[in-house]
């Protein structure tokens, strides 16, 4: 089905006009994009921002082969178009939506197996801020990690969207979740969320403080999107077999990692990126989403901690905002559709 807006043939999104700071970011004129077989059109009312789109605007992480080259990972809004062949959603569903990019922008095309309808009670601010991280979360600490009940994680970077997520997911399913953050504002607001323990990395060693709270056993899984000497950190930190899943590398490569403690503890060593992965992988993540975790959104066990949400023409002010360190949760950009509600 052929989207027909009226008149209207092009749209607001978010240009990058050069590698560069927030200030790169601009508000340009789109074509309104058609969807593809499988795919849906959607009219964005809120989209999120993440870490990826940061280093996108830098130049650091390019859109892979046929995305759009309009940054933005996730999306929340209403269905107005199917592409042939479509028949998981219908024109007018309101969805929440993976994409590999596009996502500043007032519409959007998602393939239709990346897509999961807005849980009850949600808002679409709220929709917005939860594929990327939970799709992040879901592949890497729950299929690849295996993280079972009354096991412990350790979640570098708590206070961040995915280390909100990775909080949340983890005690609903039963574990103990520890995090580490760099201010006391940001360890109570973890505390509130659920976290056991909350570690300010500038006040506290983290692999002291682990070892302390599981009684010097260590904990079963490392999430780490920090890197650096974290890496060998996150080795002394886990327990016998545990797991460290490696989803960022901010303070980039590993430095003075010694391999002995990670054969001595019999440790796996794991990560994977997101937005490579093909149309049908993230379909295999968002089915299991959909059977296990969507029923605890429908009934309120589960919600994002929305830090602030700006329009899409700020979208300069939001990136700055991200990099300033000081957001906790998820930071949502608005389009008009939303506004004129």
């Amino acid at each position: 089905m052929v989207y027909k807006p009226g008149s209207r043939q092009t749209m607001l999104a978010i240009d990058i006009r050069h590698p560069g700071g927030p200030e790169v970011l601009v508000a340009a004129s789109h074509p309104i994009p058609q969807p593809a077989g499988g795919y849906l059109l959607i009219r964005v009312e809120a989209a999120g921002v993440n870490r990826p789109d940061i280093l996108q605007r830098r130049g650091l992480y390019p859109p892979p082969p046929g995305a759009s080259e309009i940054p933005g990972l996730e999306v929340a809004g209403q269905i107005v178009a199917l592409g042939e062949g479509t028949a998981r959603f219908d024109v007018g569903d309101k969805v929440c939506a993976l994409v590999a990019g596009g996502g500043y922008a007032e519409y959007c095309a998602a393939h239709e197996s990346n897509a999961l309808p807005v849980p009850q009670n949600y808002s679409m601010v709220e929709a917005a801020a939860l594929p990327e991280t939970f799709f992040t979360v879901w592949s890497n600490v729950f299929q690849r990690g295996k993280l079972k009940a009354d096991e412990t994680v350790l979640i570098h970077g708590g206070a961040s969207g995915i280390g909100t997520a990775a909080t949340m997911l983890s005690k609903v399913f039963g574990a103990t979740a520890l995090v580490t953050v760099g201010t006391e504002e940001k360890r109570q607001a973890c505390l509130t969320l659920g976290a056991d323990l909350a570690i300010n990395y500038r006040t506290q060693d983290f692999v002291e403080e682990t070892r302390k709270f599981t009684g010097g056993k260590g904990v079963d899984i490392v999430v780490d999107i920090i890197a650096g000497d974290y890496v060998a950190r996150n080795y002394e930190a886990a327990a016998l077999n545990g797991r460290i899943i490696q989803i960022g590398v901010q303070n980039g490569p590993a430095r003075e990692l010694n391999l002995m403690t990670m054969l001595r503890k019999r440790l796996t060593h794991t990560g994977s990126t997101l937005r490579s992965r093909s149309v049908a992988e993230k379909a295999g993540i968002a089915h299991e989403l959909e059977r296990q975790v969507w029923p605890l959104l429908h009934q309120g066990k589960l919600k994002p901690h929305i830090f602030k949400t700006l329009r899409l023409e700020e979208a300069a002010k939001a990136h700055a905002l991200m990099e300033s360190g000081t957001h906790i949760g998820k930071i949502v950009l608005t389009t008009a559709a939303l506004r004129h509600l």
